[in-house]
């Protein structure tokens, strides 16, 4: 039994990616096989879909960090056939065949349980991103900090991390500032809740000194680079920075007065190999009380023929908000 992928080839030209009829036998070894009927579309699925080898080492192959829908085959106990599912991270879609599939085969530690209250739709609305987000508002909570105490700066706050991280912050009553250099998108970034829409040159205007003048109790950064590092000097004491992208940089200098005068936290996310537990934990706490009313307004549903044209302009800098694949429309 045949179904469709969207294979990604090295060819003279470059990368390519085309949908294309996959027979299941080619499926990789795992104990449970999943109708995939929704993914979401992540800056890493764009790396993956452009030959970054950093991000997949061999081609041809199907990129979709993400995938939701129902079992089909089970050979664990925790799931049967019917089960609705969710997998994101670990290795899916970077070095095993990933969600832009109509079926995949993954390990069963792999696997969560949807919860009551999330559908496999609104499960990819959040995707990768989105959940990374809740991560870092947890690490955030996790570090004391509270709605009452100022307010959280957003970097690249249109992005999917971003745009999420506005959103979620915002229904749980924290005063937000994004940061972008969107201008056309700044309606966007106040609908999802932003009380405050600035520019990358504002923060960065902090950049290179050991201390300026404390304006936020936390920030949430996706991008990376010299953007942490003029982030931490403008934090306030007890404070704490978390940073899940690279975008801009892969590294960053900064001082250490921030940190042993004012103790100030920086933060690594990563929702990739975190523990099953705390995958399922994040997925139960945005299906009840983190459900986000402004979900759908920042979700863009694509089908397959729209694929290409919406990791080019992740590549290209220009994606907003999440975007979420439904396989089973063309």
């Amino acid at each position: 039994m045949g179904f469709r992928a969207f294979r990604v080839e090295q060819t003279e030209a470059g990368f390519a990616g085309q949908w294309q009829s996959v027979d299941r036998e080619t499926l990789p070894e795992g104990e449970v096989e999943i109708e995939v009927l929704f993914s979401s579309v992540n800056y890493k699925d764009a790396l993956s879909y452009s030959g970054n080898r950093g991000v997949t080492r061999e081609y041809p192959h199907t990129p979709g960090i993400d995938a939701a829908g129902r079992v089909v085959n089970s050979q664990s106990d925790e799931f049967s056939a019917g089960d609705e599912v969710v997998v994101f991270g670990y290795d899916l879609g970077m070095n095993t065949d990933g969600g832009f599939a109509q079926r995949i085969r993954v390990p069963a530690q792999w696997v969560l349980h949807l919860p009551d209250g999330l559908s496999a739709s609104n499960a990819m609305a959040w995707g990768t991103a989105g959940f990374t987000a809740a991560l870092s508002v947890l690490k955030l909570e996790r570090n004391g900090i509270s709605p009452e105490q100022g307010p959280v700066v957003v970097t690249g706050a249109t992005g999917g991390v971003g745009s999420i991280a506005v959103a979620l912050l915002a229904h749980l009553g924290y005063s937000v500032v994004a940061v972008s250099g969107k201008e056309e998108q700044v309606p966007f970034l106040q609908h999802l809740g932003a009380g405050q829409v600035v520019g990358r040159e504002e923060i960065m205007a902090a950049k290179g000194k050991a201390m300026a003048r404390t304006q936020y109790q936390a920030a949430i950064d996706t991008v990376g680079g010299d953007m942490v590092a003029a982030l931490v000097p403008q934090i306030r004491p007890e404070g704490a920075v978390t940073t899940c992208g690279m975008i801009a940089g892969t590294s960053f200098d900064v001082s250490v007065f921030p940190f042993i005068l004012r103790g100030v936290s920086v933060l690594g996310v990563d929702s990739v190999e975190i523990p099953r537990a705390l995958k399922q934990a994040v997925i139960d706490k945005v299906a009840g009380e983190w459900a986000l009313p402004q979900l759908d307004a920042l979700t863009s549903s694509i089908g397959r023929s729209e694929l290409t044209a919406t990791l080019e302009a992740l590549l290209q800098g220009k994606g907003v908000g999440r975007y979420r694949l439904e396989l089973g429309k063309e």
